[in-house]
């Protein structure tokens, strides 16, 4: 919006203008404050913000004015030839519009005259065009306080007609007869300055100049003279008479922004500077000619005025001064040094033609500077000024305005809005920007005063040029002055003052005449920041936008009330429908443009009702609206109005298309559907369902029972029921397309229920309430029958090509019509394009959703009949395209050609694995022939290596099943060696599972010994593993192999294999040789982290050494077992001696470790003795001092004592505890057990009366007695380790916890589950007890075993018995044959236990 508040005025503050207007026109108030609000002080590059980057620039091609290297000086250009064929420089000449002279343009008048101008032109008439668009822009006003003065002195003073006007704070008013009247804001007369004797002396006032601050007036007098007054109290200051030459008239006296500069020019065309100044208490006057008019005159000048608000624009310290000769224009700087900054030619020119000059600020492309408007003719010519950071001054010019009219004035309203005025007095108010032209006023009622007779200088006898009294005859340069945005215009007896109007007085201006329709077409233009010339309006867009808004309100109730109330209340029906449809439809469109439905359909709407005839015509106009979906808001009672007034005038298809725009969810629904069903309003009853209840499927179950009965019975349809069958399969399509019937698009967050929904209607099985011979998929039937090709074309179009249906929902819908089309009574026929078109969408290439689902729907619709559809070299095609293996397997197994089967399985990332199986099943199950097994075996060998990348162990396994006699072929084919290394590892190793034969590895020991090599490569850590388990290969090859590999482990083991201890001892001693020589060695670095894994490295291969030196030291005689260990002694005793001489000793203590771990590992099979004897004889230790070995043979002996205190001491502990577990062993064997019944608890007789010399009386710990010979016969009596025990045969049988078996098996173990003492029966025993007993002194009998058990259940941990007997039996020299080559004691040793705490070293063992 174009707003302009101030209007780029750039006033000062004080006296405004305005308020001689108010009082002028009667009002009570002066609108001097209202115009103070829109002329806020602002900092110059804050003005006219309302013109900056929220309206549009000015950006049309600036045309630089050529800068000359050195300006020309005022005498170069005094002496430049006049040439009124001097070429227009700036510009291209064809852009000039040259028009022939008009006329009446030198018929003026002289001062003296009431007519002024040419009254042939004077109709005051406004162009009906820009009335329209833009209403009454100007509003002029009779200041009659100041015209009737001036009428009053001419009569009663003599002071003469008024002759030259000046505004500012004040008004000033010069006369003919010399005087000068002074006026205030409130039109009084304040001052009136000379007399008539001084104007007979001086002549009439020619020019008027007010200065900044208004308190000087610079009085220019027709004879020459120039005076000086002070407007505070009316006292002449100055009386100048030298300025200029004699004999020529003032026709311009202007102050600068200095308060003591000031130009003048006169009617010989010269230009002078005067400069005041105040000396001494005396003040003077000293005046330079700027401009001599001897070789061209200048009519016309213009200093740039700035308002105080912008006096620290950076353009303002050159005193710029526009100057108009009748060829040129000339722009000089009169600060700080006289400067000429641009001069332009006017080129050929009408002679009579007035130059106008006028300055103004502007924003352009975001900066604030000065623009100068120049003209002449018919062409205003607009030139940019700016300043550059070097200080010069550029000038650019702008686009030009081209007007079909002669100038006689240029007036800036604002930055934007310019008033011209042509030589008939028509006053011109044009958009700068756009140049479009708003008014058209005339002013010739105003009788403006013309200054011809100066021009002439008639009062100094004429003494001028042809030329200037030429231009002079249409001058009124001293009549027009405008100040704070209105423009004062001089009359020969008033002063008229003219200024735009707010944008409110505008639209109030048409409302005043009537215009209604033109008032609201301006307030939107407003609200549309589209009008121009705008007054009034500040604030950002929005709040203006509601400013207007609310007054575009307030006109619409006006013109409604005004609308009801001048209707025609007799006469036709037709003529008050006519009055309504020219107003009704307007209010509608105002009030729907500013979106204001609630006063529209509310207020508005209730104003109308009162009037049937308006209330229709406004229920007809909505209608466009409403099928444009431009009413939002309809209420519910405006809704059932319109239905209503279009139901009761029978225009049901307008009630259609006016439902399915509507919200009807605030209706009746069920209403609306009666009488939509009635009518058959099919379209809006789907829409009501839809949109009202979001119900999809009731509006096909409607349609369906309509028109399934006569559709399956055969019968023809009626044109009705066909129509609901199209209308049907519409909106089917629509639906699963995701789109609103009959128009629109559903929710997007429904989209996917509603085509769920409608899908899964059209596949059910049964309609509700289907009678019981009702075939399945009724609905799918019906369409089918309806239309068949239709009904396909909608499941093609829709289906097919929408990605939101699964493949599964297609297939499904698919796989039943290949169903019906395979039965042997089908009677439907479906073009095959549609199936190919269902084949394409789930054989797509380009979609990568969903595939294994495509695929799975594909498959199942070939194996419902759907094959026949398809040709099936197409149908393969297509499948490989896709990827679909499945089915490509499914159509190769119908053609037999199970090799390329093999290729799908590979091809296909999903069942890759699953090949194996079936090469496996093809080749092995009967029922193929041999031909097709043939092809499968061949094409099995061609894609071998691809089998072993997939599965190296299910690729040995098929090797071995079927294709071992041709192992070394496939060997061979592999290229990659890794890849062989997997296969072989598959192959060979049993621990993955797969068995070759051993003839064939016996045959073939390359293979295992190939394998061996690569496993030497990739996985060097389990190659010793490996050969421990394997058997087929050659020794010495494999130690080759072994060798080229540099695998000291494996090449120490299969040097052992061999029986070669001492060359695989010297592997694993070189090994760790190496290893020490890095530790180290000068070359590493102690800080090197290496050193961490190096010594690792150390760990290990002593471990490994100590290991092989003590599984072989068994097996050796005292020197060989010192062949192997000493050397390893050294090897580890060497480091430490060269680290003792190093400045690193960071691994010093953890080598010695080691060696302590060396000496306690060969105490198992070497002397201590000859340990030391050893160290002492090594020429390392031997010649040096005894501390280098200090450590070593202190720990030796500190490890000797301690185990054997911790023997002595663990001996007697041992001894203490048998002593006391005998004891009280003895003493429970020798406790008498006393029974608790005299009968045997078997037989039930008393033990004493059973007399068998054979039968022996049994007694338990539980108490209970029996005959030896009646446990006998229960079973109760079990032989263990050569003894005889017997199980009290009650508590056996009464022990539910533990079964016989159990029992008899602990019994086997020595347990029993109580103490058993037997006595003969006799006195006399026989001579086999007599044996037993002799027997039994060397084993304990089972007594003694169940309580020695019990004793070691007292005891947690291992028994100290145990450690004992474990002690003895080490220390037993007939025993040391039975020791563990591998760690000195057998593995079943409580020494091995994980519990046992006593980590003692075994005691050494002597031979003979």
């Amino acid at each position: 919006m174009e707003s302009d508040p101030g209007e780029d005025d750039l006033s000062s503050k004080g006296w405004d203008s305005g308020r001689f207007i108010a009082e002028a026109a009667g009002l009570s108030g002066s609108v001097e404050d209202e115009l103070n609000k829109s002329q806020t002080p602002i900092g110059y590059l804050d003005v006219d913000k309302d013109l900056d980057s929220k309206q549009e620039l000015i950006d049309d091609k600036e045309f630089d004015i050529p800068q000359v290297d050195t300006p020309p000086t005022l005498e170069s250009i005094l002496n430049e030839t006049d040439d009124e064929d001097e070429p227009f420089i700036p510009e291209d000449p064809a852009l000039l519009n040259i028009e022939t002279i008009d006329t009446y343009s030198c018929d003026t008048s002289s001062l003296a005259s009431s007519d002024s101008g040419d009254r042939a032109h004077k109709r005051k008439k406004r162009l009906p065009d820009a009335f329209s668009r833009h209403g009454s822009v100007m509003c002029h006003t009779l200041l009659k306080g100041i015209s009737a003065q001036i009428v009053s002195a001419t009569d009663k003073v003599d002071a003469g007609l008024p002759t030259a006007i000046a505004v500012s704070n004040l008004i000033a008013v010069g006369t003919s007869h010399g005087l000068t009247l002074i006026f205030d804001t409130n039109q009084a007369l304040r001052l009136c300055l000379g007399s008539t004797a001084v104007g007979a002396q001086y002549g009439a006032v020619s020019a008027l100049s007010i200065n900044n601050d208004c308190s000087r007036l610079l009085c220019g007098f027709a004879k020459g003279q120039i005076t000086m007054w002070d407007l505070a109290g009316g006292k002449l200051l100055r009386s100048i008479t030298d300025a200029h030459p004699p004999g020529t008239a003032i026709l311009h006296i202007k102050f600068t922004d200095d308060p003591t500069l000031a130009v003048c020019n006169d009617s010989g065309g010269s230009v002078f500077e005067l400069t005041f100044k105040r000396v001494m208490g005396v003040r003077t006057c000293e005046s330079r000619c700027l401009f001599s008019g001897s070789k061209g005159e200048v009519c016309c000048i213009e200093p740039l005025h700035t308002k105080p608000e912008l006096r620290d624009h950076p353009i303002t310290q050159y005193s710029l001064l526009a100057m108009a000769s009748l060829t040129k224009i000339l722009v000089i700087g009169l600060k700080p040094s006289l400067k000429v900054w641009m001069t332009f030619p006017y080129g050929r020119m009408d002679p009579s033609s007035v130059p106008l000059l006028a300055w103004h600020f502007v924003i352009l492309q975001g900066a604030l500077n000065p623009m100068l408007a120049f003209c002449r003719g018919d062409v205003v010519h607009f030139l940019l000024v700016k300043r550059d950071e070097s200080g010069a001054i550029h000038i650019n010019k702008q686009k030009q305005l081209h007007l079909h009219y002669d100038l006689i004035n240029f007036t800036w309203i604002n930055a934007r809005t310019v008033a011209i005025l042509d030589s008939a007095e028509k006053l011109h108010v044009i958009d700068r920007q756009s140049q479009e032209e708003l008014e058209t006023l005339e002013i010739s009622d105003f009788q403006l005063v013309y200054n011809s007779s100066h021009f002439k200088s008639l009062a100094t006898g004429g003494n001028v040029s042809q030329a200037l009294a030429l231009v002079g005859e249409k001058a009124c340069y001293q009549s027009i002055s405008n100040y704070g945005g209105q423009i004062f215009y001089l009359g020969t007896k008033s002063v008229y003052a003219m200024m735009l109007r707010t944008w409110r007085e505008r639209v109030d201006h048409l409302l005043n005449q009537d215009c209604y329709n033109e008032a609201l077409a301006l307030a939107w233009s407003f609200h549309e920041g589209k009008a121009k010339a705008v007054v009034g309006l500040s604030g950002d867009p929005k709040k203006r936008k509601s400013v207007v808004a609310d007054k575009i309100v307030e006109l619409l109730l006006q013109y409604t009330d005004k609308a009801l109330r001048k209707c025609p209340e007799q006469g036709k029906i037709q003529i008050m429908e006519q009055h309504f449809q020219d107003t009704v439809p307007v209010i509608v469109e105002y009030y729907l443009l500013l979106q204001r439905v609630d006063i529209l359909f509310s207020q508005m709407y209730d104003k109308l009702s009162e009037n049937c005839v308006a209330k229709g015509v406004f229920l007809e106009c909505l209608e466009p609206y409403l099928l444009r979906d431009q009413l939002p808001g309809l209420t519910t009672q405006v809704m059932k109005d319109l239905l209503v007034h279009f139901q009761d005038r029978g225009l049901m298809e307008i009630v259609e298309a006016c439902i399915i725009h509507m919200d009807v969810t605030s209706l009746d629904i069920q209403q609306i559907v009666q009488m939509c069903w009635e009518h058959r309003l099919y379209d809006a009853m789907i829409y009501v369902y839809n949109s009202g209840t979001n119900d999809f499927i009731s509006p096909m179950e409607k349609l369906f029972r309509s028109i399934s009965a006569p559709v399956s019975s055969g019968k023809s349809l009626t044109d009705e029921q066909v129509v609901m069958g199209n209308k049907l399969l519409v909106y089917i399509s629509s639906s699963l397309a995701g789109r609103a019937y009959p128009l629109g698009d559903i929710p997007e967050d429904l989209v996917p229920q509603v085509k769920n929904q409608v899908f899964e209607f059209l596949i059910r099985l049964h309609s509700p309430e289907a009678p019981q011979d009702e075939e399945v998929y009724p609905y799918i039937r019906t369409l089918l029958h309806f239309d068949t090709r239709e009904f396909l074309n909608v499941l093609a179009l829709v289906m097919v090509e929408n990605s939101d249906f699964t493949p599964s929902q297609v297939g499904c819908l698919f796989t039943f019509l290949a169903r019906q089309l395979a039965k042997p009574d089908n009677t439907l026929f479906v073009n095959r394009v549609l199936f190919d078109q269902v084949l394409e969408f789930l054989c797509s290439p380009d979609d990568d959703s969903r595939h294994s689902e495509r695929q799975q729907v594909l498959l199942e619709l070939l194996q419902a009949g759907g094959i026949v559809q398809f040709e099936e070299n197409r149908l393969i095609h297509l499948a490989e395209r896709a990827q679909f293996y499945q089915i490509c397997e499914f159509m190769y197994e119908r053609k037999h050609l199970y090799d390329k089967i093999i290729e799908c399985y590979l091809q296909d990332p999903m069942r890759k694995q699953e090949v194996f199986n079936y090469i496996h099943n093809i080749l092995s199950i009967p029922g193929y022939s041999p031909e097709e097994k043939q092809s499968t075996w061949d094409k099995t060998m061609r894609h071998m290596e691809e089998l072993l990348t997939l599965s190296p162990s299910k690729a040995a396994d098929l090797v071995c099943t079927h294709f071992s006699e041709q192992l070394d072929e496939i060997i061979g084919k592999l290229q990659d060696s890794f890849l062989l290394f997997q296969f072989l590892k598959s192959l060979l190793d049993p621990r993955d599972g797969a068995q070759l034969s051993p003839e064939i590895l016996q045959n073939q020991p390359h293979i295992t010994e190939h394998f061996i090599d690569l496993m030497c490569q990739y996985d060097p850590c389990h190659v010793t593993q490996v050969l421990q388990i394997l058997e087929h290969y050659r020794l010495e090859e494999t130690i080759e192999i072994a060798q080229k590999h540099n695998n000291h482990e494996t090449l120490a083991y299969l040097l052992e294999k061999k029986g070669d201890i001492q060359a695989a001892f010297q592997v694993m001693l070189t090994r760790l040789q190496d290893r020490l020589s890095v530790l180290t060695g000068d070359s590493v670095d102690a800080a090197d982290t290496n050193q961490v894994s190096v010594f690792k490295d150390v760990e290990e291969t002593l471990s490994e050494t100590i290991s092989l030196c003590e599984r072989t030291s068994h097996t050796l005689n005292q020197q060989q077992r010192e062949a192997l260990w000493f050397p390893l002694l050294e090897a580890m005793m060497l480091p430490q001696k060269l680290l003792s001489s190093s400045p690193s000793q960071q691994y010093s203590d953890a080598l010695k470790s080691l060696t302590m771990e060396v000496l306690n590992s060969m105490a198992a099979y070497i002397s201590l003795p000859s340990i030391l004897q050893r160290i002492l004889k090594d020429p390392l230790y031997g010649k040096g001092k005894l501390g280098e070995i200090q450590g070593l043979v202190l720990g030796m002996l500190d490890t000797f004592s301690y185990e054997q205190t911790l023997l002595e001491t663990t001996t007697n502990l041992l001894n203490q505890d048998l002593h006391w577990s005998l004891r009280n062993l003895k003493a429970s064997i020798t406790k008498a057990l006393v029974p608790k019944q005299d009968y045997c608890c078997v037989c039930l007789q008393q033990y004493k009366k059973r007399q068998e010399s054979s039968d022996d009386i049994i007694i338990f710990s539980c108490g209970h007695l029996y005959h030896s010979l009646c446990l006998l016969g229960k079973d109760c009596k079990v032989e263990a380790g050569g003894q005889i025990q017997w199980i009290c045969y009650k508590c056996n049988s009464s022990n539910k916890g533990r079964s016989g078996w159990q029992a008899m098996a602990d019994l086997k173990k020595g347990r029993a589950a109580s103490l058993v003492q037997m006595r003969a029966a006799s006195a006399h025993p026989s001579r086999e007890e007599s044996v037993r007993k002799s027997s039994s002194d060397s084993v304990l009998d089972p007594q003694q075993l169940q309580a020695f058990n019990e004793l070691c259940r007292l005891y947690k941990g291992t028994s100290r018995l145990a450690l004992l007997t474990e002690l003895c039996h080490s220390q037993s020299p007939d025993k040391s044959s039975t020791h563990n080559p591998y760690g000195g004691v057998s593995s079943s040793s409580v020494f091995q236990n994980e519990n046992f705490k006593l980590h003692l070293a075994p005691p050494p063992i002597v031979d003979d």
